[in-house]
């Protein structure tokens, strides 16, 4: 009777590594294809302080990446040929904004032709898995010029209206037309710069890294993504009210370095209203 022998060796299963080599080597080339929109895109990180925040942007989705990257070992690696009309469309893309002027067009297009590298040469499991951390990538570019002129005018009205109330609640004169506050002993504008806009865009940034870091359902992202709007437009409101409060004793401190700390102060005060709506939103739907 003969008797099963026990195979020598079991079998061996490979997964397909990561082609990091590639990857690496085909996004640094799309990188330099794209100088022409990276340069002046980070100028505008360097002069303009509501994209400060920018420069963070790419470590934080690179350490996205890193931490996730147990996971991402673990998808299969597929290469998708189909994938290169991505890059190319990305590379079309940035040459038509360059055309109609639309440099929003021409950003976007660069992380079109980045996903379409790594999608060609890892598969879409592996894009899939990495879906966050591209997204974050938008945070660094700033938001259409168009949009921008619509939203913030609409927010300089809010804020001024917000502010004309709570100084009459508190007892102070005030006489708003559109955008200007008229108070005893002087006269606030609420320009663009104290729109709101620009915190909105930082908070939107730190909202989706908050979440990302703090809270494993991704749910959240969307819900303290939506949560920025109100806190931002009550926090700039807040700013307007506690400027002609404190112009009211002395105009030094509604002007310069006074005003800009009072900026920091809200700002960080506007961080700690999300951190309260995350804890309020947990009471309500708790982590199972």
């Amino acid at each position: 009777m003969a008797v099963a022998q026990p195979e020598a060796f079991p079998p061996v299963t490979t997964t397909k590594q990561l082609p990091w080599v590639p990857i690496v080597w085909f996004l640094g080339l799309v990188i330099l294809l794209f100088l022409p929109v990276v340069r002046p895109m980070v100028q505008e990180w360097v002069e303009m302080e509501e994209m400060g925040h920018a420069f963070f942007v790419p470590l934080i989705a690179g350490y996205v990446v890193w931490r996730e990257r147990q996971n991402l070992f673990r998808q299969p690696v597929q290469p998708c040929w189909g994938a290169l009309i991505l890059v190319v469309w990305g590379f079309v893309q940035m040459v038509l904004g360059f055309i109609g002027a639309d440099f929003f067009i021409a950003r976007t297009a660069l992380l079109i032709s980045l996903t379409g590298v790594v999608w060609t040469l890892a598969g879409t499991a592996v894009v899939r898995s990495l879906l966050f951390p591209i997204g974050l990538l938008l945070c660094m570019i700033r938001i259409p010029q168009f949009i921008y002129q619509q939203i913030t005018f609409p927010l300089q009205l809010f804020a001024s209206a917000m502010a004309e109330r709570s100084l009459d609640l508190m007892g102070v004169p005030v006489l708003r037309e559109g955008n200007i506050l008229e108070l005893p002993s002087q006269r606030l504008q609420v320009v663009e710069a104290c729109s709101g806009i620009r915190s909105l865009l930082s908070l939107t940034f730190l909202a989706l890294v908050y979440a990302y870091l703090f809270d494993s359902r991704p749910w959240m992202r969307a819900a303290l993504f939506v949560a920025t709007v109100p806190v931002a437009i009550v926090a700039n409101a807040t700013r307007v009210t506690l400027t002609g409060v404190l112009g009211e004793f002395d105009k030094s401190l509604a002007e310069g370095i006074y005003h800009t700390f009072e900026g920091w102060v809200v700002f960080m005060a506007a961080l700690v209203a999300l951190v309260i709506v995350h804890r309020l939103i947990c009471r309500i739907a708790p982590v199972t």
